[in-house]
């Protein structure tokens, strides 16, 4: 007996979703990966100004309203003179100077649970409309997911230099891990807004066009991804005053002192001056990669946009870390280089996508 699908046109098309909604569904992609950037930003902002423990409990929901009294505010202060950050860096602090560090942390936590509703409410809105791709909404819903890690994981950070810790800081691994997944999210929406044609299945990578500069840039976004986290350490250590000069460290292009650590390889992620000097390193490294990456797929009119658009990134990059450095790590240069980070990274995924793409697509 014959079926219906069985007498079908063999040539017969996936009904397609129309583009209107599709490019809606992109946009919203790009916008959660923008707030998750701005998140970042903020939280560098948070660990910079020594905000991130000023707020000693863990209340998703009603923690969404800050103090709404004046005995609220002192209740909040009382139990932050408990933690030994204020014993060791804050003691005398003044409740108005509490308050200006209060809200760079609340700040970070409320956007934070902003993403969740700009993420489920168009994610519900999109589903009723069918305008997600079918093989798309489990990858899209990941995000929702990897969301709610992340604010786990803050939280799971946070604690390391609260009550009954010796740490007066947040713990460098934690902090890393924290931006990692942050890293990982945002780069994870942008990618979705690139990969979803206008046919509504995702683009496939023609692979005998593209293997060696998809390889290329899939290195590229990794040793991008790797500084990310290094600059981390850089961040939770505050391994940005190891040396304020450039571009030798203590008058020497390899400092001294990069090894004082025993186990060696703990100098990776403890010593001040190794870490600050990994971090240059491997900035170098990226410079160099990406002027090869550019002359090797010159000759691709489809990779010219992301190759320059790494290119002017990685040097935009490059100069706001010596400025961060050399004028003593102002809050202003550290954080638009930690943004441009994000910047670089997402260049360099839009590098992976056109080089994974059929020529001409």
């Amino acid at each position: 007996m014959t079926s219906l699908a069985d007498t079908a046109p063999t040539g017969a098309s996936r009904p397609r979703t129309p583009a209107a909604p599709l490019r809606a569904v992109r946009l919203w992609l790009l916008i959660i990966a923008a707030l998750v950037l701005t998140m970042v930003v903020v939280g560098g902002a948070t660990r910079l100004t020594g905000s991130g423990l000023s707020i000693t409990e863990w209340k998703p929901i009603v923690g969404a309203l800050p103090p709404m009294s004046e005995a609220a505010w002192q209740d909040a202060f009382e139990k932050y003179k408990q933690i030994p950050q204020y014993r060791a860096v804050n003691k005398g602090m003044t409740l108005e100077g509490f308050t200006a560090i209060f809200w760079w942390e609340w700040g970070h936590r409320f956007l934070g649970r902003a993403i969740g509703f700009v993420f489920l409410l168009p994610f519900a809105y999109f589903l009723l409309r069918r305008a997600i791709p079918r093989a798309f909404i489990p990858k899209v819903a990941a995000l929702f997911v990897l969301g709610g890690a992340q604010g786990g994981l803050g939280w799971f950070m946070v604690a390391s230099g609260l009550m009954g810790s010796d740490r007066i800081y947040v713990s460098q691994y934690r902090l890393a891990a924290h931006l990692a997944l942050a890293t990982i999210i945002a780069g994870y929406a942008f990618w979705l807004a690139l990969t979803i044609r206008e046919d509504g299945q995702e683009r496939k990578a023609a692979p005998a066009a593209c293997s060696s500069a998809g390889a290329a840039a899939i290195v590229l976004s990794a040793l991008v991804y790797l500084q990310i986290v290094a600059g981390a350490f850089v961040a939770g250590l505050g391994a940005g005053h190891a040396s304020n000069t450039w571009p030798l460290m203590g008058g020497h292009f390899i400092p001294y002192g990069l090894t004082d650590h025993s186990p060696l390889y703990m100098n990776l992620f403890e010593n001040h001056i190794t870490v600050q000097f990994v971090h240059r390193m491997i900035a170098y490294l990226i410079a160099l990669y990406a002027l090869a990456f550019a002359a090797a797929v010159w000759s691709r009119p489809a990779l010219r946009a992301p190759a320059i658009a790494i290119g002017v990134a990685v040097l935009v990059q490059i100069a706001l870390g010596v400025a961060t450095i050399v004028y003593g790590v102002p809050l202003g240069y550290a954080l638009l280089h930690q943004g441009n980070a994000m910047l670089v990274l997402a260049a360099s995924l839009w590098a992976v996508q056109r080089a994974a793409a059929p020529q001409g697509a």
